[in-house]
């Protein structure tokens, strides 16, 4: 029942949205030039990796060495504005249809977290993750890590239709208050939560 109702939002969503989409990727396209897409390996299900897929918010720039500048030092105008109304996230969507994600679920987390995860944390991958989660409509990067991996696997044991529902209201409520919009960089997040997984040893 989950997977119908995934394939069928995500259907109705890319038809609705279908001239939202063309727009979005003209303006990035405008912006910040080719590639439209921002691909990224992230773990799913089990941990199988797959390419998460993401309208490109920021710009191309590296330092002497060749290294990408760090997010803020890339991030336009432009990539800011379409993080905050979350339609960078839209092209998720397709990895719904593919049945990589889930409409609902744990949203998926830098490869370089799971050597860090404890095995209850690692419970997070028993399901498919989503695009959006209990996590993000119960705080969002007001959250610690491990409040965010908790309340990842109480979804794992809680969910079920009306539950997933349930979220996919609040995160509307969400979106339109536009709370805990603004993500911190994934390297350092990872850098940190890396790091507060050490201090723990």
């Amino acid at each position: 029942m989950k997977r119908f109702i995934d394939i069928l939002i995500a259907l109705v969503a890319l038809i609705l949205l279908s001239t939202v989409f063309v727009v979005v990727a003209y303006k990035v396209r405008k912006n910040l030039g080719a590639p439209v897409f921002f691909l990224q390996e992230r773990p799913g299900k089990n941990g199988k990796l797959f390419k998460m897929i993401k309208f490109r918010s920021m710009k191309d720039a590296f330092d002497q060495q060749g290294n990408p500048l760090p997010d803020e030092k890339r991030i336009t105008p432009f990539g800011q504005k379409l993080r905050s109304t979350s339609l960078d996230e839209m092209p998720q969507l397709i990895n719904v249809l593919k049945g990589d994600m889930s409409i609902v679920g744990p949203r998926p987390q830098m490869k370089e977290f799971m050597e860090h995860y404890t095995p209850e944390q690692m419970r997070r991958h028993e399901v498919r993750p989503g695009m959006t989660g209990l996590a993000q409509v119960s705080g969002r990067n007001n959250l610690s890590w491990e409040e965010k991996f908790e309340l990842d696997v109480k979804y794992v044991d809680d969910h079920n239709v009306w539950f997933d529902f349930k979220i996919m209201f609040k995160t509307f409520v969400v979106m339109v208050k536009k709370e805990g919009i603004n993500a911190p960089d994934q390297a350092v997040g990872a850098a940190r939560f890396s790091s507060q997984d050490s201090s723990k040893n």
